[in-house]
C-alpha cells in the first residue's frame, strides 16, 4: 500500500512538471512569434525610410547598384538652357549665410546614435547654391552670353507633358547588404532628339458639277448649260504655342459653263480667281495679336464678252495687292474657327496690265496702269461645323479709302455625303462705287451656284 501510495504520488509530480512544461513552451513561442512579428514592421519601416531618403544617394555612391534607378536631376537646368539673367545669383552674393562661434548644440549626440547623411535633406538648396556661383562668375565674366532675363521666362505659357510615375520595386534591408554584381561591358546610349515642328501644312480640292438639258422644242425656251466648278485651298500655318503665329493661304477657282446663245466660244468662264494670303501675328493678349497681313488677287485666263471678241479681263488684268497693319481676334475651337482682323491702317493698289482691257471699268483712269489707295480694312474668316455633315465657310472683305469701298461677302455652305462626295451651295456678294456704273445698274452685285461632285480633303 505504502509503495503504490509513492507510485501515485511520483505521476502526479511528473505530470503536473509536464504540463507546467507544455505551457512554458507554448509561451515562449507566443513571445517569439510576437517578437518575429515586430522585426518584420521595423525592418519594412526602415525599408521604406531608407528607400524614400537615402537611396538616391546608394544609387550614386554605390558602383553595384544598377544605373536604372539612378535618377535624373533636372535642378541644374539653368546650366544647360540659353543664359539668362536670374535675381537669386545676386540674392547670394549679398546675403552670406554665417553663424556666430562658440555656439554649442545641447542635447543627445543624434550623429552618433543614429548616423545618416543629412545631405539628402538639402541637397535642393545645395544645388541652387553651387548653380549660383556658377552663374554669378559668367554673369561678371562674359555678359554678352545674356540673351534672356527671369521676367520674359516667368511670362512664358507653360506646357507640361503629364507621365504617370514608374512605380518602384520594394527593397529589402537585408538586400542593401549584399549589392548585386553588374556587367563591366558598357554599351553607349543611343539618343535620338527631335526639334518640335511647328509647321501644319494641309488642304482641301473639289470638282462640282451641274447640268441643265432643254430640248429645241421647249414650250416656253430655254438654253442647256453644262458647268463645271474646280476649286483648290492649301494651307501653311505656324503656331509656336507661344507668341508667334504665320498663316499662309493658297486658293485657286476656275468654273466653266456652255452658252448655246455664244455663237463665237463653245463654252465660256463663269469664275476665275487666283488669290494668294499671309498673316504674321505676334501675341498680344488671351485671343489677340498684332498683325501685318498682306494679299494677291488676279485671274488666270482671258474672259470675252458675249458674241464679242471684246477682252474684259485676262491675268494681272486686273491684279489687287493690299497692305494692312492692324490687330487679329482669334478663336480655334473643335466646331468653329474665326479670325477677325481690323486694320486701321492698310494700302490697296490695282493694277491693269494688258492694253486690250478697259481700265476704266476697274476704277483706273484713262492710259493710267496702277490705282493707289490708302485707308483701312476689316477681314473676317470664319469656319463652322453646324452638324457634322453640314459646314459653313464665309470670308468678309471690307476696304474703304474714305472716298470709296470695295467690299465682298462670300459663303459656301457643303452638305457632305460622305468622304468624297458632296453638294455646295455659294453665295457671293460684291459692292464698288469706285467703277464705272452702267446705266439702271446697281453698284451692288451678286453670284449663287449649286453644285454637286466631288470633295477631299488632306
Amino acid at each position: 500500500m505504502k509503495k503504490e501510495f509513492t507510485l501515485i504520488l511520483l505521476l502526479f509530480f511528473t505530470l503536473t512538471s509536464f504540463a507546467n512544461n507544455k505551457k512554458s513552451q507554448r509561451s515562449s513561442l507566443e513571445k517569439i512569434e510576437q517578437d518575429t512579428v515586430f522585426l518584420k514592421k521595423y525592418s519594412d519601416a526602415l525599408t521604406t525610410l531608407y528607400n524614400r531618403h537615402l537611396g538616391v544617394l546608394d544609387s550614386l555612391n554605390n558602383d553595384s547598384v544598377q544605373a536604372r534607378n539612378i535618377e535624373l536631376e533636372p535642378r541644374f537646368y539653368r546650366l544647360f538652357v540659353p543664359l539668362a539673367y536670374y535675381y537669386s545669383p545676386i540674392a547670394d552674393a549679398y546675403n552670406p549665410k554665417w553663424k556666430p562661434l562658440g555656439i554649442q548644440k545641447q542635447g543627445y549626440p543624434l550623429d552618433e546614435l543614429f548616423p545618416i547623411d543629412k545631405n539628402a535633406f538639402n541637397q535642393t538648396e545645395r544645388i541652387n547654391h553651387i548653380v549660383n556661383k556658377a552663374l554669378l562668375y559668367t554673369y561678371l565674366r562674359y555678359p554678352d552670353l545674356v540673351v534672356n532675363f527671369e521676367d520674359n521666362i516667368t511670362k512664358q505659357s507653360i506646357y507640361r507633358v503629364e507621365e504617370t510615375e514608374e512605380l518602384k520595386p520594394k527593397t529589402s534591408v537585408i538586400k542593401l547588404f549584399k549589392p548585386e554584381p553588374m556587367s563591366n561591358h558598357v554599351e553607349k546610349v543611343q539618343v535620338t532628339i527631335q526639334k518640335p515642328n511647328f509647321w501644319v501644312n494641309y488642304g482641301t480640292g473639289s470638282m462640282q458639277f451641274t447640268q441643265n438639258y432643254i430640248s429645241d422644242n421647249w414650250y416656253n425656251g430655254g438654253e442647256s448649260t453644262n458647268s463645271v466648278l474646280m476649286n483648290l485651298q492649301l494651307f501653311a500655318n505656324y503656331n509656336d504655342q507661344q507668341k508667334i503665329q504665320f498663316d499662309n493661304t493658297f486658293e485657286a477657282k476656275i468654273g466653266f459653263n456652255t452658252v448655246s446663245s455664244d455663237t463665237i466660244r463653245p463654252y465660256r468662264i463663269n469664275t476665275d480667281l487666283l488669290r494668294l494670303s499671309s498673316k504674321l501675328g505676334l501675341k498680344a493678349a488671351s485671343n489677340w495679336y498684332y498683325t501685318i497681313s498682306g494679299e494677291f488677287t488676279t485671274q488666270f485666263f482671258k474672259n470675252y464678252s458675249t458674241n464679242s471678241k471684246n477682252l474684259k479681263s485676262s491675268f494681272l488684268a486686273p491684279a489687287n495687292f493690299n497692305l494692312s497693319i492692324g490687330m487679329d481676334y482669334k478663336v480655334n475651337k473643335k466646331k468653329l474657327t474665326l479670325s477677325v482682323v481690323m486694320s486701321p491702317a492698310a494700302y490697296n493698289m490695282k493694277y491693269v496690265g494688258n492694253d486690250k482691257v478697259n481700265e476704266t471699268s476697274y476704277g483706273l483712269k484713262e492710259g493710267e496702269t496702277f490705282l493707289h489707295d490708302v485707308g483701312s480694312k476689316f477681314l473676317t474668316n470664319m469656319k463652322w461645323t453646324m452638324f457634322p455633315s453640314v459646314t459653313w465657310e464665309s470670308r468678309l472683305y471690307y476696304f474703304t479709302s474714305y472716298k470709296k469701298i470695295e467690299a465682298e461677302w462670300e459663303n459656301t455652305f457643303n452638305f457632305v455625303l460622305n468622304r468624297y462626295l458632296s453638294t455646295k451651295l455659294f453665295f457671293h456678294g460684291r459692292f464698288d462705287d469706285g467703277v464705272s456704273r452702267r446705266p439702271g445698274k446697281s453698284y451692288f452685285q451678286f453670284k449663287e451656284l449649286l453644285s454637286f461632285g466631288i470633295n477631299y480633303a488632306w
